[in-house]
């Protein structure tokens, strides 16, 4: 069974980043993240920019991404196999 990395906040924001996502703002430790698609639809995600992130808030993170990654692209960033 595939294992969550440990990742940190700045780790997550360079993976999405990667996707097109920029920051555009921040309210104390947490990043906000944009990207507008080719269909004109702004995408959203809030990322806690701590340095060890939990494992269940990492969970939530990736499950809130595959709103808008498919997980075919996002898992291998997320999951050691």
């Amino acid at each position: 069974m595939p294992k969550l990395k440990l990742l940190f906040g700045r780790d997550i924001i360079k993976i999405f980043e990667s996707f097109d996502f920029s920051i555009v703002g921040q309210k104390g430790s947490h990043v906000k993240l944009k990207r507008i698609t080719e269909d004109n639809i702004k995408q959203t995600l809030t990322i806690p920019n701590h340095k060890e992130l939990d494992k269940g808030t990492l969970k939530s993170i990736y499950n809130q991404t595959l709103r808008y990654i498919s997980e075919s692209d996002i898992r291998k960033y997320f999951y050691s196999e």
